[in-house]
């Protein structure tokens, strides 16, 4: 129905702590990938991202897995890049989104095409995120296309953007979140956390701009199953991963890297889940939802709370 809200705006409304995951579109046609992951994570998450070609490689349309993941009993965030589609592409896929009953959406520039399989594509970037979620917000309150023109039936989705807590220069990354918001930006998923210090730090200053009172501020969490998997992280600009957990995972030994990751994930959720401000987890199991079920029972997250 029009104007009805879903499954994780209704938890975030009414206080719950919530927790969301990911789930990969495969790099073909084969539905029963997405639904495969999506009875794993049923029961078990708020809501799950679907994501839009991720890392600039070729994959099913978010907006088709996410339909299947809906279908499946897990309530999907569609992720939307600005990279590939001009404003009359996005606004139309969000208008088919809406009408196959999809009611939240991550807004996102996307990943350099430089990155992908693809990369002697175009990129478009006709808009960028922020004018995105401001024009998607225009078109749930006043009715009205980018162009300006009339929208008979406008999509109300539940509006998420992404930040960054420890890329540089922080205060740049501040202005954008507080532009993100105010452009729309009804929640906001955060890259993954492993300073949980920093983060805390990071989230005194969102407070005292009152941010997570205009929006709800959701902590990214990376379940890692193997010790090159966090070396990786601890390389990626932007990325802050303390020396002492690659070292805790180090020390675990080849046979235990995996239950090192879900422990590491476990005492990142137990510590993240005091500070005032953060309103739910994201778990990011790359290609490992199926661990999902087992951090989120083990952090003490279920059963996930009613709808009242």
């Amino acid at each position: 129905m029009p104007g009805e809200k879903g499954n994780l705006q209704k938890i975030l409304e009414q206080g719950a702590f919530s927790v969301s995951a990911e789930i990969g579109p495969p790099m073909g046609a084969d539905a029963s990938v997405v639904i495969k992951k999506a009875q794993e994570l049923k029961g078990v998450v708020d809501a799950a991202n679907i994501t839009d070609n991720q890392t600039a490689v070729v994959r099913m349309s978010s907006i088709a897995a996410s339909y299947l993941s809906s279908m499946n009993g897990v309530e999907p965030v569609v992720q939307m890049t600005c990279r590939d589609r001009n404003r009359i592409a996005i606004q139309s896929d969000l208008l088919g989104a809406y009408a196959l009953g999809l009611k939240n959406l991550l807004v996102l520039s996307g990943d350099h095409q430089s990155f992908g399989n693809h990369p002697q594509s175009k990129n478009v970037f006709d808009v960028d995120s922020i004018q995105l979620l401001y024009s998607l917000r225009k078109m749930k309150e006043e009715g009205v296309f980018m162009g300006g023109s009339k929208c008979k039936s406008p999509a109300e989705f539940f509006l998420g953007a992404t930040v960054n807590p420890f890329a540089d220069p922080e205060e740049l990354q501040m202005i954008r979140l507080r532009k993100k918001i105010n452009a729309g930006a009804q929640f906001v998923q955060t890259q993954a956390i492993y300073d949980v210090a920093k983060f805390a730090e990071w989230m005194e200053k969102v407070r005292g701009l009152g941010l997570h009172k205009k929006a709800y501020i959701l902590a990214g969490i990376v379940v890692n199953k193997s010790l090159k998997s966090i070396e990786m992280t601890q390389i990626v600009p932007g990325m802050l991963v303390p020396c002492e957990l690659v070292e805790r995972m180090r020390a675990a030994g080849p046979g235990n890297y995996d239950s090192e990751g879900v422990g590491i994930a476990l005492d990142l959720i137990e510590e993240i889940r005091k500070i005032e401000g953060v309103s739910g987890i994201h778990i990011m199991a790359i290609g490992w939802e199926s661990i999902v079920p087992t951090l989120v029972a083990r952090a003490g997250l279920l059963p996930r709370p009613a709808i009242e």
